[in-house]
């Protein structure tokens, strides 16, 4: 079979099979270091506690592969780290040092990632203080020191366990395969499957009801594939210019803008302020007008829930889209280029026609990824049992469907680099196109 032949091919080649071996292994530790608990927790006290999941500590816990209810050294995982490139991100959209960082190529990029890396210690250790205070408030017969002792050591542990976890990260970048930050966010995430599916076939009615569960989830991910590999491709001419004797320019390339631009960022973004609400709740569960307006955000199947969330995504696609796509110096780059879009004056009428594309792509963009937000909520409605439903859809599904065809096409390219057949009958996984 193609497939097989397929993955013999990858292991024919000694640099591919050493990094997908190596790749592995980091996974492998960074799973093991997840079960390794704090010090200063008895686990088997920790493990009879209910806890608190109904807050925005349960999309941690998503991320980081269950290590957070565990308080496992790697409680925090990398979430620390993808909130400081956030924020930098942001703040290059809106502060000049920042923007100007990101023009000055390789040495700027060096700079913007050691600030990163610094904001993620900071962000770390204010986490890991408010992670050490809720876990005494929910669990304190799981602590077995003083409560001064466990803060501070928590806040060291935890920051060394980030820190050891976004070292993982880029050693899988830079001698494995694909985006160590991704693949490692990608990996908590599966490793919840398992249990889920075994509690699935265990309420199910029978078997039947769960192969059309199955079949059900298959057309998502192939839905979610189509809406991350979307693109409008714009026609880009360039002008001849001859150098000597020879000519160069005169071709046609395409300007590839995706109907998801802004990826998974956009639920990141409303899941986070959904949750908001019942964090609040936390903190003044005997305060009955808290508790009150706070009660519609309890239950993410919910229709009120379900509607604000759809709302709230379709909001932030559009705003993140903005933030991560320049039109201007889309433009300004193909006019230094000799570079244009036929029909389209360069300069000003450029950004507007690129603009004008990005607003109509990300339309339905925008309301099929809020619609993949919400579907957990809607498979919930006909008996799926909440952690399975969660796999749907939301950020759990788009963060292993990016994931995963991001690292298929580095794998891809390793193949047909070594003239070896790849994925695909074409050769190219389905959405990559020459440019």
């Amino acid at each position: 079979m193609p497939l097989w032949d397929t993955i013999r091919n990858i292991f024919k080649i000694e640099e591919l099979k050493d990094r997908i071996l190596y790749t592995i292994g980091i996974l492998m530790v960074y799973r093991l270091g997840s079960y390794i608990t704090m010090p200063g927790v008895d686990a088997s006290l920790l493990a009879q506690s209910p806890g608190n999941a109904s807050s925005l500590l349960g999309l941690f816990d998503l991320f980081v592969g269950g290590a957070f209810t565990r308080a496992g050294v790697f409680a925090l995982g990398i979430m620390p780290y993808i909130t400081a490139s956030i924020i930098i991100q942001l703040m290059g959209a809106v502060v000049p040092y920042f923007q100007k960082l990101q023009r000055e190529g390789e040495e700027g990029r060096r700079k913007i990632s050691n600030i990163t890396r610094y904001g993620t210690i900071g962000i770390t250790a204010v986490q890991a203080i408010g992670f050490s205070i809720n876990l005494m408030a929910t669990s304190p017969e799981a602590i077995v020191v003083n409560s001064t002792l466990f803060v501070a050591t928590a806040v060291i542990v935890l920051t060394a366990g980030t820190a050891f976890v976004m070292w993982l990260g880029e050693r899988i970048t830079d001698r494995g395969i694909g985006n160590g930050i991704s693949l490692i966010i990608m990996i908590g995430i599966i490793a919840a499957l398992p249990t889920q599916v075994i509690n699935e076939v265990q309420t199910s009615a029978n078997l039947i009801i769960f192969l059309i569960e199955l079949a059900i989830l298959a057309v998502v991910i192939a839905a979610s594939v189509l809406l991350t590999q979307g693109m409008r491709r714009v026609p880009v001419q360039y002008a001849k210019r001859v150098v000597g004797r020879k000519q160069y320019g005169g071709t046609t390339q395409y300007l590839p803008l995706k109907i998801n631009a802004a990826g998974v960022m956009p639920i990141i973004f409303a899941q986070s302020i959904m949750f908001i609400p019942s964090t609040i709740g936390t903190f003044f569960p005997d305060n009955e007008t808290v508790q009150f307006l706070t009660a519609w955000s309890a239950d993410f199947t919910g229709l009120t829930y379900s509607l604000v969330f759809f709302v709230i995504c379709v909001f932030f696609t559009y705003f993140y889209t903005a933030i991560a796509i320049n039109p201007r110096e889309m433009a300004d780059t193909m006019k230094r280029q000799g570079g244009f879009i036929p029909g389209v004056r360069p300069g000003k009428a450029t950004v507007e026609f690129i603009d004008n594309i990005l607003t109509k792509i990300t339309f339905p963009g925008s309301l099929f990824l809020s619609f993949i937000a919400i579907l957990p909520a809607i498979v919930a409605q006909f008996g799926v049992t909440p952690g399975f439903a969660l796999f749907f859809g939301g950020t759990s599904l788009l963060i292993i469907v990016g994931v995963a065809l991001d690292t298929l096409q580095q794998i891809e390219s390793h193949l047909m680099m070594r003239h070896y057949d790849g994925f695909m009958k074409s050769g190219k996984i389905r959405g990559r196109r020459r440019m």
